[in-house]
Parts: structure tokens; C-alpha cells; sequence
């Protein structure tokens, strides 16, 4: 129902990689790419996005490429969906950009606000260091465990 678009499984592939990197030592948008296979245009742009919102820092030249800045603690999940994709809106209704055609007969809406909020609220609730750091094995206990916060 609600998935992560692939810009941001990128940036989530790309921060995951950087993060495990030494402190100083660079990643490019190509190594990321081909380590991944992930389309290299998109990995760069969100690469540059990131980098914009001071996640990242981008070294130009020979030798240039990405490193993280911010700590992965301190940055949500609901934090990098905004970055990248904008704020979490489930429903037409909820995007103030496109009106929706049966606003006025709609039944939904106040529940559709409450989930949408309920959502962005769990989002902001995982860290992307903790998400980031989750292992196949850990994978269920961790969900269950971040089911429950509350």
C-alpha cells in the first residue's frame, strides 16, 4: 500500500554504504551505482540532494565524492521521505497542490488526516541509523519492537 519510491530506497542504499565507510574516506555516485546496481542518474541526484540539506558533504575534482556529515541518529525516516520525496501525503485530498475531484462528497477525509499524521508520526520515529543498522536476522524482532513504541 504505501511504498517507499525508488529515490528514496537510493538514498537509503547510498546513506547505508557511506555510513560504513571511515570517517574522511569518499564515495562516488558510481561506485554506489555499480556496487548496487542502481541507475547512476538517480543515485547522483539524490547524492546532490542530500548533500544540498547538509546530510552529506560533496568534495569536487579528482579523488571527489560524498561523505556523511550528519549524524544518522539525529536524522528520521519521515526527515529523508520529506527530503526527498516531500511531506508524507497518503491521499490526493491531503496534496494541496492537486485538488481532488470529489473533495465535496468525500467521506474520508478526517480519517485519511489522522492516518496520514499516524504515519508521519511512525516515520519520525525511526532513526536511519537504527534502520540503517538492521540485520536480516534482527529484521522481525526490530519490527515487532518499533510496532509497539508508542
Amino acid at each position: 500500500m504505501n511504498k517507499l519510491n525508488r529515490k528514496v530506497e537510493y538514498s537509503l542504499i547510498a546513506l547505508k554504504h557511506i555510513s560504513g565507510k571511515k570517517p574522511g574516506e569518499l564515495s562516488t555516485a558510481k561506485e554506489i551505482s555499480n556496487l548496487f546496481r542502481t541507475p547512476f542518474d538517480a543515485t547522483a541526484r539524490v547524492l546532490q540532494l542530500m548533500a544540498q540539506k547538509g546530510v552529506l558533504k560533496s568534495e569536487q575534482g579528482v579523488g571527489g565524492g560524498y561523505q556523511l556529515v550528519h549524524d544518522l541518529s539525529h536524522l528520521s525516516l519521515n526527515d529523508l521521505l520529506t527530503m526527498i520525496q516531500g511531506p508524507t501525503q497518503i491521499t490526493k485530498c491531503l496534496q494541496h497542490d492537486e485538488p481532488c475531484e470529489i473533495q465535496k462528497s468525500c467521506s474520508i477525509i478526517s480519517p485519511m488526516r489522522l492516518l496520514n499524521e499516524k504515519l508521519s508520526d511512525f516515520y519520525q520515529s525511526l532513526n536511519l541509523k537504527d534502520l540503517l543498522a538492521v540485520k536480516p536476522k534482527q529484521k522481525a524482532a526490530t519490527l515487532e519492537r518499533l510496532h509497539h513504541v508508542d
